[in-house]
């Protein structure tokens, strides 16, 4: 059978091929070389952690030049280095434990001698994976997907604000219903958003760094003069982490899955939202701008197709699976600790990447889009029938008994112009004050507070984020 080299043409998944590009800021944070820096990274502070301790009997006292030297060898780090490590894990057949063997020869070039024994003190491997995907899940949150949700928040935002007082129809079960402002409907997903992507933001993330069991054993067993405890959470606060005191092997994976679960909280919010997008451009409320030498449909040379968003919602599905199953598995580990929380979080940079590429995309849709105002007006102004909701509600006030069903046995399932919506009004024994009222009611300004709605959404939006 032909062996294809690797091109994103040959990539078996999308995010490596196809979509690459989008995604590609990614790999910085998620790929195999990513997480073998961030491992190293975590070799190297901790060895110069417990050597600028003093308390380690025989660790000869580095000094800055030294300290310096030591951390170029992650600052530095490259792909001809994870080639290096890679190589090594090939006859060890453990990852962790290569990126150990790869340091201490890296110490040994720099003339430390029996410094690297120190090299992984008291770690088992759990110790430096999971800090490493504390750091990765930290820097791929405020370095990819929070600016990316927050320029999505921001787009949406800008395409609301001109819109707070155009009135549209509004669809409840997918019928005509009380008008609202185009500008209304966006700043509820702008909020919801929004919302999201604060909770996501706010989330502490936590590190371990307590041996093979959770305990400190060997940690004890060769220094029970050192405050082990006070030690590893200092470490991990170093980091940027919040310690966690009370674990296994592993750091339980809690917060990763509410990490996760904030994550497709912001997935389902941009789900609904591009759906109703979609379906407002199927009605002809939204225009898309049209795009030089862009093809709609391979037959039909008419067509402007709303690809963005449905591309968004197509990776929006995939990426949501993945958090979920993510979400419901990595904290399930038997006894002290199984390996399939390993091959499990892998999945991670996956699960990002549709996420990531569905923000791109539904930031793309939303450059394009326009609203139809004439196709707008022509709805609102043949469906004088939403009227019929102040009709009975201002019956109730007059005090006319039966309202709503006096109201719906002669209009339910009518359409109404204005002409019948006068007529109606008028064979409704209505106050003179009343019928006046309700007479200037029009479909377009039947709007309530919406304006006013939105206007102090959108401005609450921009305190949050100031």
């Amino acid at each position: 059978m032909e062996r294809l080299p690797y091109d994103p043409l040959t990539a078996i998944g999308a995010l490596d091929g196809r979509y690459r590009r989008q995604a590609q800021e990614l790999a910085t944070y998620v790929s195999e070389y990513a997480l073998i820096k961030y491992r190293l990274t975590i070799e190297v502070e901790w060895f110069l952690f417990l050597n600028q301790s003093h308390q380690i009997p025989n660790f000869s006292i580095l000094d800055g030049e030294q300290i310096d030297r030591c951390r170029r060898i992650w600052r530095d780090f490259n792909l001809d280095d994870a080639r290096q490590i890679r190589d090594i894990e090939s006859k060890t057949n453990h990852d962790v434990k290569a990126v150990e063997y790869y340091l201490r020869q890296k110490l040994e070039g720099l003339h430390l001698g029996s410094t690297t024994e120190m090299v992984h003190f008291g770690c088992t491997s759990e110790d430096i994976n999971n800090l490493a995907y504390g750091l990765m899940i930290r820097d791929v949150r405020d370095l990819v997907l929070l600016p990316k949700l927050s320029g999505l928040v921001e787009e949406i935002v800008e395409l609301a604000r001109p819109l707070v007082s155009v009135p549209m129809l509004a669809r409840t079960h997918g019928q005509a219903a009380s008008p609202t402002t185009a500008g209304k409907e966006l700043a509820v997903f702008a909020a919801r958003l929004n919302e999201w992507e604060s909770k996501l933001r706010d989330e502490v993330l936590y590190g371990k760094m307590n041996g093979a069991v959770g305990n400190y054993n060997a940690h004890q067993a060769a220094c029970p003069n050192i405050d082990w405890l006070g030690m590893g959470q200092t470490f991990v606060q170093l980091l940027g982490l919040q310690p966690h005191d009370c674990t296994t092997q592993i750091e339980p994976h809690d917060y990763i899955a509410r990490v996760l679960t904030l994550i497709k909280g912001c997935n389902v919010v941009l789900l609904d939202f591009v759906r109703d997008i979609w379906s407002y451009i199927s009605l002809g409320y939204f225009r898309q701008k049209q795009i030089e030498g862009e093809v709609g449909s391979s037959t039909m040379p008419h067509k402007v197709n709303p690809i963005d968003f449905e591309n968004a919602e197509g990776n929006l599905g995939v990426a949501n699976a993945l958090l979920s199953h993510l979400a419901e598995k990595l904290p399930i580990s038997r006894w002290q600790r199984d390996l399939s929380d390993s091959t499990a979080l892998r999945n991670l940079g996956i699960a990002f990447g549709h996420s990531l590429h569905s923000y791109q995309s539904s930031v793309r849709g939303l450059r394009k889009l326009e609203l139809n105002q004439s196709r707008v007006k022509e709805d609102l102004s043949g469906s004088w029938e939403v009227l019929t909701e102040a009709i009975q509600t201002v019956m109730r006030v007059e005090g006319i008994g039966n309202a709503y069903d006096k109201v719906k046995e002669l209009t339910r399932g009518e359409q109404l112009d204005r002409e019948s919506y006068l007529e109606l009004l008028a064979n409704l024994n209505l106050s003179t004050a009343a019928q006046d009222q309700l007479s200037q009611l029009t479909p377009e300004n039947y709007t309530g507070l919406a304006e006013t709605i939105a206007l102090n959404t959108l401005d609450k939006i921009k305190m949050s984020r100031a």
